[in-house]
């Protein structure tokens, strides 16, 4: 990225900060990597974060919250956390055992996409 594309990023983000209603998503270029603005929460100020959320095929969010990461130390450790062995079982007995969930689509025309 050059310093002009990392400068109108950034322009983009504080635009996203300061403008967007609390709660609100942004999309990306990358399917199911989204902005998200929390809202100001007792000592902490108003702040955005990157949401990870599985998309349908219109690129929509599949699930109401994503992981909601801030920093990059919480990145490595959910990176960390999806190494476990253990992991990969669990979620295919949970998924035996669950009943199967109704896919829907909806298209959402217009929405602004943050390019990364």
């Amino acid at each position: 990225m050059s310093s002009t594309e990392s400068s109108s990023f950034t322009e983009k983000l504080k635009s996203f900060l300061t403008s967007g209603e609390d709660w609100s998503r942004l999309k990306t270029t990358v399917p199911g990597v989204f902005v998200l603005k929390m809202p100001a929460y007792k000592n902490s100020p108003t702040r955005i974060a990157v949401e990870l959320n599985p998309v349908d095929s219109s690129g929509s969010p599949t699930k109401r919250r994503g992981y909601v990461l801030a920093t990059k130390e919480e990145l490595d450790q959910m990176k960390e956390l999806f190494q476990y062995d253990k992991l990969l079982p669990l979620i295919q007995s949970v998924e035996n055992v669950n009943p199967s969930k109704k896919k829907g689509v909806a298209a959402k025309p217009g929405e602004e996409v943050l390019e990364i």
